[in-house]
């Protein structure tokens, strides 16, 4: 019985201690040029939430290769870290108010049309705050 009793409580020990998370997703962006940046849809909680972020996992899928020296950071309004792969989870957004909005940047070096194009299919993050 004590058992039952604590897993029907868990979700309101978890929200008692502030922790929690949120989850979006959008689709992607076509960068035809080099030397300029494209920034994705903002990404942000579906509802107010308060606290400050602690982990965020993020994933985004390409269409096609992906061109020699493509730049791509994960920002918030305040502050910018940059990706190193496709998907991941970074500490890199600690502190920053889990309320904002989250949006990735896209980049590719040089100048000149990109063939061919960068497409990205989709972008995805899991903010977890407290």
């Amino acid at each position: 019985m004590r058992k039952w009793l604590l897993i029907l409580l868990f979700p309101l020990v978890a929200q008692a201690a502030g922790e929690g998370s949120w989850e979006a997703s959008s689709i992607g962006i076509t960068l035809s040029n080099r030397g300029v940046s494209a920034s994705s849809r903002p990404l942000s909680a579906p509802e107010p939430v308060s606290g400050l972020m602690t982990l965020v996992a993020w994933r985004y899928q390409l269409i096609g290769p992906t061109p020699a020296g493509l730049r791509v950071r994960l920002c918030a309004q305040t502050r910018c870290i940059e990706l190193d792969g496709e998907s991941g989870t970074t500490r890199g957004l600690d502190g920053v108010p889990a309320i904002e909005p989250l949006r990735f940047v896209w980049e590719v070096p040089g100048g000149g049309r990109l063939i061919p194009a960068l497409k990205v299919q989709s972008n995805q993050v899991i903010v977890n705050y407290r």
